[in-house]
């Protein structure tokens, strides 16, 4: 959420009045020429040649069109020194004295543009500014000078709560550095070179719009519908900015923008409610989650779990020796990540919300640095294990304020979550009320991340760490997995964008009688196959205290039994961290050793992804 944005005062927009008069030609290609950067422009050559035009149309643009996105949005907003009233749906002009006329000359794809007069400065007093706007939003249309930027400053410098927000120049001047520097939002074309600002920037394209790590795509635009490069960048800076003020989110809030320049004319932008049913009717439809989830699931590879919980990642340490700080926890999943071909092995790798904020050895922080290798970032959600009142059984923790950290793990370029519910066999648990409780979080959870785009891991485990035979935990594992889709379903969770990461079905740990590969193959493809629904996007296993060997070769036994319904594969940790972390022990000089430690493991679960 952009929390510090609300649309409770008044915009001022500054910004100038373009006339823009559209010519539609007759196409010559014989008349177009290249110029030194590929851009083809109508030549008209002077030499008596003439191009006949078909439909003239008049459009005011600049400073308008914004005026007009933001009142679409709900939003009180005027511009600065011009008398521009809406009446009847429809802009008054009467009493505009100043406007910058152009000539737009379109044939087919082709624009060129012809300015008959100078541009007009812009303009604004500080001894009119009304204390009542809460922002200042200084248009694409504006021409900065070194006036207009000292008047703006002085204006902010005397009403310290009024906000500034800045669409730059495309080649930013001494005049409007100070601005962008001190705005709260800067939208820039993507090409502007040289931005820093403390608040975010917000980069525009005929192709998209994006906001550091969150992008959205364009279709095509039609430019010869009365669309050139300016205005579509100004309608998609003011839906942006007027999405902000209506507190969506930065994902919600390029979407918006997407959708009122796709289908928007510029006497007729999209309302509000229009743009938002239009981003509900893209959430829901679930194409984009459906995709991440079958990338995901790209048969051969695993997901790497990289996400223990600080007590988790204590304990590890703390055996092997080493300290558990910020450093040593980042050395620690560089290591893996920087593991050469680490792509060839895994299509995912979850994350710690730590680890998530942490950089790589060249700056990146790790999120982007896996994406640039084309693995995809996911994040672990829940908050851990907590007992039930006067019970030993426990339940997960992690829903309050899920919505919240869905929204921003989706900013960061995370695009799958996973959550945990764990269940201990003994003579009495686990109960139904434990098993009920869990899985109903779990759906609670997974329809969270399905409406903030993100493809949720669902992860019930039978702990290994216990006295049972493998009947037993076959018995739990179906009764658990049958409830859970029960209620996912209930809560009509998509199922093609829904992994399952599930324990092995074996006997306990502690149990006498230690379950073969064999018999571990057999029972969990009976299990799976009764209990998992077919059109489920795929199946990955949890390695649960198992050694590295033990769960490799668990895991081509219960390859051996299929073809399944749906992909199979690995979601290890310690089974794939565990040699590495002994080679390693803290020291990077040990990075080589312990790095080839790690690739070996992953080349034999995949190698036991084949069946044999």
């Amino acid at each position: 959420m952009w929390y510090n944005f609300s649309m409770s005062e008044k915009i001022l927009i500054v910004g100038n009045v373009l006339k823009d008069s559209y010519l539609m030609l007759n196409e010559r290609k014989e008349e177009l020429e290249t110029d030194e950067r590929g851009v083809k422009w109508l030549d008209w050559g002077f030499d008596g040649s003439a191009h006949e035009f078909f439909k003239r149309t008049s459009v005011f643009s600049g400073v308008v069109v914004t005026l007009e996105v933001l009142r679409r949005f709900g939003i009180e907003a005027d511009v600065f020194s011009e008398d521009i009233r809406l009446e009847r749906g429809d802009f008054d002009y009467s009493k505009v004295k100043n406007i910058n006329h152009r000539y737009i000359l379109c044939a087919g794809e082709q624009i060129s543009y012809l300015v008959p007069t100078e541009k007009r400065a812009t303009e604004i007093d500080p001894e009119d500014f009304d204390k009542k706007y809460g922002w200042i939003f200084v248009d694409r249309s504006a021409i900065i000078s070194n006036k207009l930027a000292e008047d703006i400053s002085k204006i902010l410098e005397e009403n310290p709560r009024t906000r500034l927000a800045i669409y730059a120049p495309k080649k930013l001047t001494k005049a409007s550095i100070p601005l962008v520097e001190r705005a709260e939002l800067v939208f820039a074309d993507k090409e502007t070179k040289g931005i820093s600002s403390r608040g975010r920037v917000c980069r525009i394209s005929e192709e998209g719009v994006s906001i550091e790590k969150t992008e959205v795509k364009f279709a095509k635009l039609r430019k010869t519908e009365l669309f050139t490069h300016l205005t579509t960048y100004s309608i998609v800076a003011a839906s942006v900015f007027g999405a902000a003020l209506r507190r969506k989110t930065v994902g919600d809030s390029l979407l918006m923008a997407k959708f009122n320049i796709e289908n928007t004319r510029l006497d007729e932008t999209k309302d509000f409610e229009e743009l938002e049913e239009l981003v509900r009717e893209e959430k829901s439809s679930g194409v984009n989650l459906r995709q991440m989830a079958s990338q995901l699931m790209t048969r051969g590879k695993g997901i790497l779990a990289a996400d223990e919980s600080g007590g988790s990642i204590h304990k590890k340490f703390e055996i092997a020796g080493i300290p558990d700080d910020y450093q040593h926890r980042r050395d620690y999943r560089n290591l893996f990540f920087t593991a050469e071909g680490l792509e060839k092995y895994v299509n995912g790798v979850i994350l710690f919300d730590e680890t998530a904020r942490q950089k790589a050895d060249d700056g990146q922080n790790f999120v982007q640095f896996l994406t640039n290798r084309g693995v995809i970032p996911g994040i672990k959600v829940d908050l851990g294990l907590q007992n039930f009142s006067g019970s030993s059984e426990k339940y997960t923790l992690g829903l309050e304020g899920i919505d919240e950290r869905l929204d921003e793990y989706y900013e960061m370029g995370l695009r799958f979550a996973k959550w945990r519910a764990a269940f201990e066999i003994s003579e009495t648990t686990p109960s139904k009320n434990e098993i009920l409780k869990n899985v109903e979080i779990l759906a609670e959870y997974a329809k969270a991340c399905q409406r903030a785009r993100i493809v949720p891991i669902v992860e019930p485990e039978v702990v290994y760490d216990g006295d049972y035979p493998i009947e037993k935990c076959a018995g739990y594992t179906g009764i658990i997995l049958r409830e859970l889709f029960r209620e996912l379903k209930e809560k009509q969770v998509q199922m093609n964008a829904v992994i399952l990461k599930v324990n092995m079905i074996c006997a306990g740990k502690k149990y006498t009688q230690q379950s073969s590969p064999e018999q571990v193959g057999l029972w969990t493809s009976r299990v799976l196959k009764r209990f998992v629904p077919k059109d489920v996007a795929g199946v990955v296993f949890l390695s649960g205290g198992q050694t590295p060997e033990q769960a490799t070769e668990n895991l081509q036994a219960i390859t051996n039994q299929g073809p399944f319904p749906w992909p199979v594969s690995f979601s290890f940790a310690r089974a794939v961290q565990e040699p590495a972390l002994e080679a390693w022990r803290g020291d990077n000089k040990n990075y080589p050793e312990a790095k080839k430690a790690f690739v070996e493991r992953l080349i034999a679960n995949t190698e036991a992804l084949k069946k044999h």
